[in-house]
């Protein structure tokens, strides 16, 4: 670490903590803090769902992999490409709720018990992979400056930032920071690449010393079938719909369509950088191969590709980059964390509390679950094992969330046979295979596949053989889902969604089978349609980039 690389990474930590402080000297009051007034505009709205989404782990496993097997691999990261044209119908689902948490939502559905277990798990998913994410972070800068920092330092340093900032400025300070860390985070993809060529002697060079199958976008050699690629891909849609942030990513923006293409465009800048991740472990693999030698452990690559190729302060400037990666995301969780609790928890018990009261709770418990991450983080081993966990656990959730919104028919009694059918199953299965209990196991696209259908069919089955929910509180929640939540469309009368183009094809999805549902369709759901089509042509374009750098 040269002098240099002090200075900026330093300096980052207090730019960014003295710019989220500045942004949050008018926040007042918990709709400011947990929501951001629902006045952010949507590029603001990529950067959240840009920064929030990518953690420091991702091109490091990434590059890894491509420098092991080849280019291939970046299905490991692109498992969500084919399902990211679905965020953009998902969206208005979360904001016409007019709810701060999915616990929320789940208690609007199916009844406050419910509510009170999607809570729990929560809490447990957001303190689970802020440990995860900043003891990863930790992990990279320690190895990429050769054990001149210690992980715990760096987790330490990373934690007092966004916690001094997002205690006093809420979800405005984090979501703002993000956009700035977002920057970085793209630097961090691409730095290497220019100064890499130049070592390997360009794209010619690479081809040189690599396999043939290294330069393909898919093959088996990489270890992903077409079966895993379905499974991960499942996860991902099923199991996104219940990940706790999904309301702040969807339901804070200034309109329905901010939250739209925030999520679904700036999920698709993340595909983006993922082919610098991927491109990145091509060229380590060529250094080492024009060396004679390779790498002891693969997920090495990311960290000596570092330490070969960037000069003092460039070499800062990465640091700083890996750092805004995991920032970003956990000033995101622990704003989430505290409302989770606040209004899923703490007014369960104390009915007459005030705003300002609200306020403090929720600023003191997303503190106090913040450090649980942080011990949690000093003590983490796995960290690839960590997440690919909250992600499964999250699709067994996902059942009851975007079963409810599909299936008018779902009960509380179903919600709970799911939960209990699909994590039975899956640590049956992984103990069988195993031969040993443990809390988390590596996650396998067959355990898995089992476990969501075991889950999905007691849904079914157990909603249809017992008692419904009261047909009046489904009457208000759907009757929610079909109305526009634009200021605009109220504002002028327009208040059924149908009558602005904006009816929800994954809510009515059901009843397409009725004749009315077909009445004036494409009309009905010109922006489903619209936005939909857009998505699929944005990730054929981002294949057909990945394509032509490879070839």
């Amino acid at each position: 670490m040269h002098i240099l690389d002090y200075i900026v990474l330093f300096g980052y930590f207090i730019l960014i903590t003295v710019y989220g402080l500045w942004v949050a000297r008018k926040l007042s009051g918990t709709e400011g803090y947990f929501r951001g007034d629902r006045k952010f505009k949507w590029w603001i709205m990529m950067g959240q769902a840009f920064g929030t989404g990518t953690h420091a782990e991702m091109p490091v496993a990434q590059t890894g992999a491509s420098y092991h097997l080849g280019f291939a691999t970046i299905w490991y990261q692109w498992k969500n490409m084919l399902i990211t044209p679905f965020y953009w119908l998902l969206g208005p689902i979360y904001r016409r709720t007019n709810r701060t948490t999915i616990g929320e939502i789940l208690e609007d559905r199916y009844g406050k018990n419910i509510g009170l277990v999607y809570s729990v798990f929560a809490i447990f998913f957001f303190v689970f992979n802020m440990g995860a994410m900043l003891q990863g972070a930790a992990k990279v800068i320690s190895v990429a400056s050769n054990y001149q920092i210690s992980p715990n330092a760096i987790v330490i340093i990373m934690t007092a930032a966004f916690m001094l900032y997002s205690f006093f400025g809420g979800l405005i300070a984090a979501v703002k920071t993000e956009f700035i860390q977002s920057f970085l985070i793209i630097v961090l993809s691409f730095l290497l690449i220019p100064l890499g060529l130049k070592e390997v002697d360009g794209i010619a060079g690479m081809k040189a010393a690599l396999p043939a199958e290294f330069f393909e976008l898919y093959n088996k050699t990489s270890g992903l079938t077409v079966f895993t690629i379905a499974m991960l891909a499942l996860n991902g849609i099923v199991g996104i719909t219940a990940q706790p942030h999904m309301v702040s990513m969807y339901a804070t923006g200034n309109s329905e369509r901010a939250g739209r293409v925030g999520q679904t465009f700036g999920s698709l800048v993340k595909r983006l950088c993922t082919v610098g991740w991927a491109f990145t472990g091509l060229i380590v693999a060529a250094l080492w191969v024009t060396k004679g030698d390779t790498l002891a452990d693969p997920e090495l690559a990311f960290g000596y590709a570092c330490k070969t190729l960037l000069t003092p302060g460039l070499f800062g400037l990465m640091i700083a980059a890996i750092v805004a990666a995991n920032m970003s995301t956990c000033s995101n969780f622990m704003v989430n964390t505290g409302a989770l609790f606040t209004k899923n928890l703490y007014l369960k018990v104390s009915k007459d509390a005030d705003d300002k009261k609200l306020l403090l709770i929720g600023r003191l418990s997303g503190l106090g679950l913040a450090i649980l991450g942080v011990v949690f983080a000093l003590t983490i081993k796995n960290v690839l094992h960590a997440f690919l966990f909250t992600e499964t656990i999250a699709a067994f959730m996902g059942i009851i969330f975007l079963g409810g919104v599909l299936w008018k028919g779902a009960n509380r009694y179903g919600a709970i046979a799911a939960i209990l059918s699909s994590f039975f199953v899956y640590y049956l299965l992984n103990y069988m295979a195993q031969g040993e209990l443990m809390l988390v196991y590596k996650w396998t696209p067959e355990v898995f596949g089992w476990a969501i259908l075991a889950g999905s069919l007691f849904f079914i089955i157990v909603s249809l053989v017992t008692k419904p929910e009261d047909p009046e509180k489904l009457v208000v929640f759907f009757g929610q889902l079909e109305k526009s939540s634009d200021t605009k469309d109220i504002e002028e009368g327009n208040i059924l969604a149908k009558n602005v183009g904006k009816d929800l094809l994954m809510v009515d999805l059901p009843g397409w089978f009725r004749k009315e549902r077909w009445h004036n369709f494409f009309q009905r759901y010109k922006e489903d349609l619209s936005g939909f089509l857009w998505s699929w042509v944005m990730v054929a374009i981002l294949i057909l980039i990945a394509w032509f750098i490879i070839n």
